[in-house]
């Protein structure tokens, strides 16, 4: 899917409007030239009306305007115009103001009031939009600016469309106090609300802090642009002053920082433009609520052609890496994988792909990374992803080519049980269709949370270089043979041996396909074919969970 047209943002925010079928004006038309033109100027009410929406058009005014293009950022009007379908925007709430008379702020008003609130669609599908606009009042949330946004999430919630959240505010607005305080928690509770019913996306274009970092976090995806976003409780100087700590916010909230460190970032951009061509795609695959199957994508990449490249892709020896991606790209349309949270816990890739045109979401393994060894950090990522395509219908695919969980104490210390307990949480209770095959390794017990049959996976293929054991030929036999080698007179010869015995009859596919853990073991050459076969197949798969209020997933 292309980005959207970037040449429709115009130079001036009035301009960009398309929201009514008519021109905006600038400034207030002048004054009739002569007796005769009065028979053609609006009449009073309409000439008031121009009057108003070109003024609300001007945000804070055209300086702001100006010192928002010198900071690398678009105005809010301009963002929600990139988004959206040319068109399709219609705005609602434009000449709402706030209500706070402390402080003198009965004097300063803005119609609006700093948040630009609406409906459009994204390539004709219908989606709700608030774009917070930072040059009015720093983009500071107060009540009224929150029952805007709140308006709009209740009738995307009554019509079953996602809400996009263009983030670009200080925060609440002090001199509201408390009401500001409650509006922030009015968005939470339809944040939360909404999960799961609606798909809701958040891009971080500008300042995120404090309470603000709360609705994004809610919501299922944070997109950050590099340079000029920052998310955190806490800033800079707050940190100085309690832990005696110094940092920049790009060191301690930056774009890179939450992608890298934090895992809070999913997609990072480095402009606006990007940033919103990014949300684009991202809701291609994406149903627009939870009783919608994705949009299907015709595609021109024959769905059941063979890969002969995959007869060699994968080594046959267990501690040589691949970069699982190629195996991911060779298999899915187009070769485009969407990845999500690329810079974070990158021993797993998590992403949105299409195969014969089907919207999926793939989980891998990558021996790339620490071996493909799943960790907190792995664990906590593919759960999350999981748990969303669960939530919106995405058929998973899951490539498995795991050693088993990292050993050591920080990873104990962690919570690495409870972590490693939300992979296999999230993978059981999906009930949308899940295919995996294993490619590689598949030892103890990550063999079992990596979507296995034993956790309700409908179709479990693997490769001939396939290894389904507790653990490694390596391992095992140090414990099973422990006292014969130790006895041998050739305790080298003699393990080799061992492994050797121990590869032949365990470490492969054909015990578990025995007992029926594994479908079929298949030529890799076939696997694009026989992953669309079997998506094909399962494309009415109906399953529930026992009836309960919601599960209690082990956080």
């Amino acid at each position: 899917m292309g980005g959207p047209s970037l040449d429709r943002v115009t130079a001036r925010p009035e301009e960009a409007y398309n929201g009514l079928a008519m021109t905006v004006p600038r400034s207030a038309p002048p004054a009739p030239a002569s007796p005769s033109a009065n028979s053609s100027a609006p009449p009073a009410h309409m000439k008031r009306l121009d009057d108003l929406n070109a003024k609300a058009l001007l945000g804070g005014g055209e300086d702001r305007i100006k010192k928002q293009h010198e900071s690398g950022k678009l105005t809010a009007r301009e963002r929600v115009d990139l988004l959206l379908d040319p068109g399709s925007f219609v705005e609602m709430d434009r000449f709402v103001t706030h209500r706070c008379t402390e402080f003198g702020m009965e004097q300063q008003k803005y119609l609006g009031d700093g948040v630009i609130t609406g409906y459009g669609l994204v390539d004709g599908r219908k989606v709700f939009v608030f774009a917070q606009d930072f040059t009015v009042f720093g983009g500071s949330l107060s009540g009224a600016y929150a029952q805007k946004i709140c308006k709009v999430m209740d009738l995307a919630m009554k019509v079953g469309a996602p809400v996009i959240g263009l983030n670009d505010s200080g925060g609440a607005r002090i001199q509201e106090g408390v009401e500001s305080l409650a509006g922030y928690a009015d968005i939470f509770l339809r944040n939360t609300l909404a999960s799961g019913v609606v798909p809701q996306l958040s891009a971080i274009m500008g300042p995120c802090a404090g309470g603000a970092v709360y609705s994004p976090a809610i919501t299922d995806f944070i997109l950050m642009v590099e340079g000029t976003s920052y998310m955190f409780i806490t800033g800079p100087e707050v940190i100085k002053t309690v832990t005696h700590e110094e940092v920049t916010k790009e060191d301690l909230g930056g774009a890179n920082t939450h992608a890298s460190k934090s895992g809070v970032c999913h997609l990072t951009a480095p402009d606006d433009r990007t940033c919103i061509a990014q949300l684009r795609e991202m809701l291609s695959f994406m149903p627009s609520n939870n009783h919608e199957d994705p949009p299907f994508k015709p595609t021109q990449d024959p769905p059941l052609r063979e890969v002969p490249a995959l007869d060699t892709m994968i080594p046959i020896e267990s501690n040589r890496p691949y970069d699982v991606k190629d195996v991911i790209r060779a298999v899915v349309d187009d070769e485009h994988l969407f990845e999500i949270a690329e810079l974070f816990a990158a021993n797993i890739v998590v992403g949105f792909a299409r195969i014969g045109g089907r919207a999926v979401g793939v989980v891998a393994n990558q021996p790339q990374v620490l071996a493909g060894v799943l960790d907190i950090d792995a664990s906590m990522k593919a759960a999350r992803f999981v748990r969303f395509c669960d939530c919106f219908n995405i058929p998973l695919v899951t490539f498995v080519d795991v050693p088993g969980f990292l050993p050591g104490t920080d990873q104990e210390y962690g919570g690495i049980i409870k972590h490693g307990a939300k992979l296999l949480f999230a993978f059981a209770e999906a009930t949308v269709p899940k295919v995996t095959v294993i490619l590689r390794k598949a030892y103890g017990g990550a063999y079992d949370v990596m979507a296995s049959k034993h956790i309700r996976a409908d179709v479990n293929l693997a490769f001939p270089t396939a290894e389904i054991a507790v653990m490694g030929p390596d391992g095992a036999v140090n414990i099973i043979h422990k006292n014969e080698i130790a006895k041998a007179a050739d305790p080298v010869a003699t393990r080799a041996a061992f492994i050797a015995d121990y590869r032949e009859r365990f470490a492969n596919p054909y015990k578990a396909a025995e007992l029926g853990f594994i479908d079929e073991v298949i030529y890799p050459r076939t696997l694009r074919a026989r992953l669309h076969r079997a998506l094909e197949m399962l494309k009415d798969k109906r399953d529930v969970n026992p009836p309960k209020k919601h599960a209690n997933i082990p956080l």
